[in-house]
């Protein structure tokens, strides 16, 4: 057994950057956390130049954010570490639920087949954080380490940042700036930002054991269990025959005391229960709280990840929320740069994402206030709840051991067009897309692979397309911002100059409730931003103009 090692990432001269007056760049971005990475990868995948500055010289310290979601896992097939991502880590479906020693509730993230990605994946955020490292260089990023920002000065136009570096001070000037510097935001801070919300007076000790063990890849969390009594306690196995073991420690805990190996030790032999060996890789003692900032968008400084908002551990919401905020602003910044659109469309982002922190600010505190009563009452409220969840189902609904992170639905959303024709499921205009496995050219693939590189129209079919429809498609695929057409066909079909997507299962049909000339519009963040019974130029060119943020009637 041995203790991950963080690498040391090359300090490159600023020499290059200094400039009088200052260099202007089109974007740049601070902090090379995950959300930072991933935004970085976005910009160069669109063509875009960027600049990331990070303080620091090596990944995370510790396992961190540990549990990726199963759209943060189609995000990340996005951009291009998935596959590499889900090699090294655990995947599981199922969670299970104890009080005291028996087990009370257990769920499963992914009930259903047809899905490419597991409901989740356990990784220690360091490999995460080298992973998008090296695809961010691969894709030529400009990463500079040991860059340290220390302040920002926001114009109309562009924002001037002042960068210190063991060679000197410079200031250098961004067209766009993202920051992503985590949630204690030097940046935020600096700027007088606002983040309100609400601390939780708890503490909870996170400890990184490397050990052989042979529990199942599955989610544990205790209530109240003999190895602990009234407290919490919960268990996730990662690589490398890492286990992550978070136990709750109650306000009144000494931090530094509770950190000490002494008292760590005897802790995990009580959980144990034998004399297996086992090596502290990584100890932390932490609190959270639940806050966000009243506004992600400030001009041209665009705020995403932690430094705009945060919850507590518990649900798994943070790093998935922070690549779904990447996910968002890049396609948006992306166009506003390309002079696509007006940056008027950037205020969807943070309307957009205000609303998904919101949601996650709320399941979180739930989750929180259920795990931690405050109360007599409450304590004996969620005791209750878990001795009925053993034999009664109606209970399970209200166990919350942490509701795990799912992606937002943005129904209200400006850029949708409501439904005008009748649908069933939840496909509904400002979902996020169901994945879907399908074949193509004869190959097994799956449908979110073929979505995600722009606006996309799905136009589902059952013969081959009559030439006005063709005309329709490939007037979308050659507009001032391009939507690729792609047919959807139950039996192959050969129409040139258009992907066909053979939904030889039927997955595709039933989860989009898609019937011949059914068509669906689709944001370059995979979610659908409206849908039809039938293709119909002009309503897909108003539903296209109000999805780049356009004045438009609605369809």
């Amino acid at each position: 057994m041995g203790a991950y090692v963080n690498p040391i990432y090359p300090y490159k001269s600023p020499a290059d950057l200094m400039a009088t007056p200052p260099q202007r760049k089109p974007l740049i971005v601070i902090g090379a956390g995950p959300v930072g990475l991933a935004a970085a990868i976005d910009a160069r995948l669109q063509g875009l130049d960027v600049l990331v500055l990070d303080d620091d010289k090596t990944v995370s310290v510790g396992s961190r954010a540990v549990c990726y979601a199963k759209r943060s896992l189609e995000i990340l097939d996005r951009l291009g570490i998935a596959n590499e991502a889900c090699q090294l880590g655990v995947s599981w479906n199922i969670g299970r639920t104890f009080l005291e020693e028996d087990e009370v509730y257990q769920f499963n993230l992914v009930p259903d087949a047809g899905h490419k990605r597991p409901g989740m994946i356990n990784l220690q955020q360091y490999h995460v954080e080298e992973m998008l490292i090296a695809r961010a260089l691969e894709l030529g990023a400009d990463i500079r380490w040991q860059h340290k920002v220390t302040a920002v000065t926001p114009h109309d136009t562009h924002a001037t940042l002042t960068v210190e570096t063991p060679e000197g001070t410079f200031d250098i000037e961004a067209d766009w700036l993202v920051v992503a510097d985590g949630a204690r935001s030097p940046i935020r801070r600096h700027l007088g930002l606002d983040i309100e919300g609400r601390v939780f007076q708890d503490r909870f000790l996170i400890a990184d054991v490397i050990m052989k063990a042979d529990y199942p890849a599955e989610r544990w969390f205790w209530f109240d269990p003999p190895f602990h009594p009234n407290q919490s306690v919960l268990l996730h196995k990662q690589s490398n025959n890492v286990w992550r073991i978070d136990f709750q420690l109650g306000w009144d805990a000494d931090p530094e005391e509770e950190k000490k190996p002494e008292k760590v030790i005897p802790r995990l032999k009580a959980m144990l229960g034998d004399e297996r060996p086992f090596e502290l890789e990584w100890v932390s003692i932490y609190t959270f709280q639940c806050r966000r900032m009243t506004d992600f968008r400030h001009g041209r400084v665009l705020f995403a990840g932690d430094a705009a908002h945060q919850v507590s551990p518990f649900g798994a919401r943070g790093a998935n929320s922070g690549f779904q905020d990447a996910d968002d602003l890049m396609w948006k910044l992306g166009l506003v740069i390309k002079g696509q659109a007006s940056e008027k469309l950037l205020d969807t982002y943070a309307m957009d994402r205000q609303f998904a922190a919101d949601e996650n600010i709320m399941n979180s505190t739930r989750s929180t206030d259920f795990i931690t009563p405050k109360s007599r009452t409450s304590k004996t409220f969620r005791n209750q709840v878990l001795a009925l969840a053993k034999h009664h189902p109606f209970a399970r609904k209200l166990v919350n051991s942490g509701r795990l992170s799912v992606p937002s639905f943005l129904t209200g959303s400006v850029l949708n067009t409501p439904d005008a024709d009748a649908f069933e499921g939840q496909m509904v205009p400002g979902a996020p897309m169901d994945d879907a496995p399908l074949q193509l050219d004869g190959q097994d693939a799956w449908l979110l692979d073929q979505v995600g590189r722009g606006f996309a129209v799905l136009h589902f079919v059952d013969a081959a397309p009559d030439a006005q429809t063709l005309a329709t498609l490939q007037a979308l695929k050659q507009g001032a911002v391009p939507v690729d057409s792609l047919i959807v066909s139950r039996q192959a079909l050969q129409v040139p100059g258009f992907k066909v997507l053979v939904d030889a299962q039927g997955w595709m049909a039933k989860r989009y409730d898609a019937q011949p000339g059914t068509t669906y519009l689709l944001r370059p963040d995979q979610h659908v931003l409206a849908r039809w019974r039938s293709l119909d130029s002009a309503r897909l060119q108003t539903a296209m103009a109000r999805a780049l943020g356009q004045v438009g009637e609605r369809a």
